[in-house]
């Protein structure tokens, strides 16, 4: 009967948490900063996209554009999927 009891319990803790990760998405911290970081410039994500449109790879672009080399892979991955609806 216990474990019955601890099952819900911990069901119901897990709610509570998910709830709350999804409110603090939608209105951000108390800070009122939203959660995660913030996207690269507009403009920076024109020049990474021309730069590997005109076949430049991703350490020399990441590098002439002063960014990581992981933004200019995401970029790259979006240009290269089919559905490419932008970001």
């Amino acid at each position: 009967m216990l474990g019955v009891f601890a099952e819900f319990e911990r069901t119901i803790i897990q709610e509570r948490i998910h709830a709350g990760l999804a409110r603090a998405r939608e209105k951000g911290t108390k800070s009122g900063k939203p959660i995660g970081r913030a996207r690269i410039d507009v403009t920076k994500e024109a020049a990474i996209r021309a730069a590997l449109a005109n076949g430049k790879g991703i350490l020399k672009t990441a590098r002439e554009c002063k960014t990581g080399t992981s933004v200019v892979q995401r970029i790259k991955a979006e240009m290269a999927r089919p559905d490419n609806a932008g970001a």
